[in-house]
């Protein structure tokens, strides 16, 4: 981890910080800078600024964020380094950026990994099993703090996919993870890991058939441009990750800690109401582009999990060995009581 790469990256997001903390010292006795990839539109974004506010007044001004979007102090692996360096206070990450570096934390790959409903997938990713994902952190030179919702995924090609059985044969594009390959291995379809900036003409010119992202992110990558039909599986949970620099957050007083995590987590409904909005918003403007839609009822996403869920999961634990049984462990205990 601590690469030559990772060491000039480091180097980078401290110059950066360095010209940050001077033109926006002020009087907070802690100052934490947070980087994050998404734009200061989407929802990361908009809910880091609302705990920045809650954090601020909850400690009469003693703790102070700073949010920088859009990767401005780096790609999420610089960032995730700084961290883990010090260079940086905090950083917001994708789960599925962050498996190479935790290979437990790629739980989250699972296919209907979280009950579709908002609270029941909230009792898992705020009870036992977040708790138990997020300490899977500590080995790791980082602290977790906490686990927050970013929407989920959904399936589209250019072939049909009016049931289960038309995914047989088709070709979609993952990122590069065995337990995404083995997800598709399960439906006979066959999965090619390519870099998500030549998905739009790998999609364009039929190197794949299709593909998996989020309603959003289909919109505003105009993938409907390139796609014909559109299955709303939701089938893949997109999870963040909240992680601080442990000497940072050890400095805190225990309240200011406290305070933080409740933030984080106070905001998770309205967090998920925004993502929602922006869901509804994306899939207007895919209709409206005339994409053939379909929605998967509770029957048939039921029979996605039965065929997924197994050889992703067998996937996962041959990666993540005896701490993945256990974390699996731990999720199928606690998602037997929240999917009743």
């Amino acid at each position: 981890m601590k690469s030559i790469l990772g060491a000039l990256a480091s180097t980078a997001i401290a110059a950066v910080i360095g010209i940050a903390a001077v033109s926006g010292a002020g009087a907070a006795e802690f100052v934490a800078k947070i980087g994050h990839l998404e734009s200061d539109q989407q929802s990361r974004h908009v809910h880091l600024e609302k705990v920045a506010k809650l954090v601020a007044e909850r400690t009469g001004g003693a703790v102070e964020f700073q949010i920088f979007p859009q990767g401005q102090l780096g790609q999420q692996r610089e960032m995730t380094e700084g961290v883990q360096l010090g260079t940086l206070e905090a950083t917001v990450a994708p789960a599925a950026f962050l498996g190479g570096f935790n290979p437990a934390v790629s739980i989250l790959d699972i296919p209907y990994l979280l009950p579709a409903d908002d609270e029941a997938a909230q009792a898992i990713r705020g009870g036992a099993f977040g708790e138990a994902l997020c300490d899977s952190f500590d080995t790791r030179g980082v602290e977790c703090i906490t686990l927050w919702p970013n929407g989920r995924k959904n399936f589209s090609s250019n072939a049909p996919l009016a049931d289960l059985d038309d995914f047989a044969g088709q070709k979609f594009r993952v990122m590069d993870s065995n337990i995404l390959i083995e997800q598709f291995n399960a439906l006979g379809a066959s999965a090619i890991a390519l870099p998500f900036g030549e998905l739009y003409t790998a999609l364009q010119t039929g190197v794949v058939d299709g593909q998996e992202n989020p309603l959003d992110t289909i919109q505003r990558m105009k993938f409907y441009e390139v796609q014909k039909h559109l299955v709303l599986s939701n089938h893949g949970a997109m999870e963040d990750v909240v992680l601080f620099n442990p000497a940072f957050w050890q400095s805190l007083p225990e309240e200011h800690r406290a305070t933080i995590v409740e933030a984080f987590n106070e905001v998770i409904p309205e967090l998920i109401e925004h993502k929602a909005a922006a869901v509804d918003a994306a899939l207007e403007e895919i209709k409206g582009a005339g994409m053939d839609v379909r929605e998967l009822s509770d029957e048939e996403k039921a029979a996605f999990r039965e065929k997924m869920y197994p050889a992703a999961r067998a996937a996962y634990i041959e990666r993540a060995g005896e701490e993945g049984e256990q974390l699996i462990a731990i999720y199928e205990k606690e998602y037997e009581t929240a999917a009743k």
